[in-house]
């Protein structure tokens, strides 16, 4: 490909490098603007279409009874804060949509207990409730209450494998302990406590004992060990000690993450599960919707870094199809970068690239003056400042 067709090839995802971006005089409320349409075009058909929709897979697989609550709870996952704000009628939408999930008489209702998948989904259903306490926890109607309480119970009969799974575990108990139901602090602890003995040093963990190079710190470990513990935190000291440590190591992953982010929006394509496309940005996301980022990291440096990732990996010609579902790949329609896991319903991880939704339009975050992030400034010349491990 010569040099022309790159740069074209490259503006038609919008993945435009900075300077270009400058260029257009984007401000946050562009960009704002710009995130709630992807909300909104991710939202739309698993919230009002979801029975319909269609299941890409690998070969072979056969992930037709776990992939539509897998689209559900990823989805709720992420957009659980806009739902809090409350700026339209989605959080409705959303509530009728998790209810019909949940309700057994309902020919909707979603499979939490068939396979061993619907545990980690139940989870990520689970951290969206935590992360919605108006708009979700305490809106529902009581029989939806009482059917979601007991959707999320019958996953204890799925056993967590000994990695990052048991924080799906820790996450459900988490949810069921904000809903006022019954919860196990066992699985809590033992989560909580797997998780000190398996951090290997300078904001990373591993995926049970070994490290994995890939994306789970973010996708799944530093986000919940985050909201578990904002739930369960004050429940015993050990846990408040531990709360304290766990907030300081994903700040330093977060400052990592912003790193990561090349000039044109791209990351390294390493690790699995690399369909989940921006979703790899699920803790430097969070950390900015919690007001959490590192010394030296503006909001307004990664409102344009994350930007220009969602712009990269959602707005390739070949992500959706015709019918407006996601379809796998990391950069357009990639089938061969879907592990034999993967499916339709996994895709909607991507949403969680869209928690900083959940500040006001009057936030820091949209409104300050854009800034280059740390890729810009390194590879243009720019004064940057220096990494140090943690």
């Amino acid at each position: 490909m010569d040099r022309r067709a790159f740069l074209e090839s490259i503006a038609a995802t919008g993945a435009l490098p900075f300077g270009r971006r400058e260029e257009q005089a984007r401000s946050g409320g562009d960009d704002r603007a710009y995130w709630i349409s992807v909300l909104h075009r991710l939202s739309d058909p698993v919230l009002n279409r979801l029975a319909h929709m269609p299941v890409e897979q690998a070969r072979g697989a056969n992930r037709e009874q776990v992939t539509r609550l897998e689209a559900l709870g990823r989805l709720v996952s992420g957009i659980a804060p806009w739902l809090e704000r409350g700026e339209d009628d989605l959080a409705v939408r959303a509530r009728d949509a998790v209810a019909r999930a949940v309700d057994p008489a309902s020919p909707d209702a979603l499979n939490f207990t068939r396979d061993r998948q619907p545990l980690v989904d139940a989870a990520f259903l689970a951290q969206g409730i935590l992360r919605a306490p108006h708009a979700l926890r305490d809106a529902f109607e009581p029989s939806a209450r009482r059917h979601l309480i007991a959707a999320l119970e019958s996953t204890r009969t799925i056993t967590p494998g000994f990695n990052n799974w048991l924080l799906f575990s820790a996450t459900v108990e988490a949810c069921l302990k904000a809903l006022g139901a019954e919860w196990d602090r066992t699985r809590v602890d033992y989560a909580l406590r797997q998780h000190e003995q398996w951090y290997k040093g300078d904001g990373v963990y591993g995926d049970g004992p070994d490290f994995h190079w890939d994306y789970y710190n973010s996708f799944v470990i530093h986000p919940m060990l985050v909201d578990v513990l904002d739930t369960c935190g004050n429940e015993s000291p050990a846990w408040r000690e531990i709360a304290g440590r766990v907030r300081e190591r994903a700040k330093r992953y977060a400052g990592v993450q912003e790193r990561m982010i090349g000039s044109d929006g791209s990351f390294p394509a390493i690790g699995r599960s690399i369909a989940y496309r921006c979703g790899a940005f699920h803790l430097l996301a969070q950390a900015a919707l919690r007001h959490a980022l590192p010394d030296g990291v503006s909001p307004s440096q990664v409102r344009g870094a994350l930007t220009s990732v969602i712009r990269r990996t959602l707005d390739a010609p070949g992500t959706f199809d015709a019918d407006g579902w996601l379809r796998i790949g990391l950069c357009g329609h990639q089938p061969g970068v879907g592990e034999t896991y993967i499916s339709t319903g996994s895709l909607y991880l991507c949403s969680v690239a869209l928690l900083p939704l959940g500040l006001p339009a009057t936030d820091e975050f949209w409104t300050a003056t854009p800034q280059p992030w740390t890729s810009v400034k390194a590879w243009s010349g720019q004064p940057f400042p220096i990494d140090h491990a943690s």
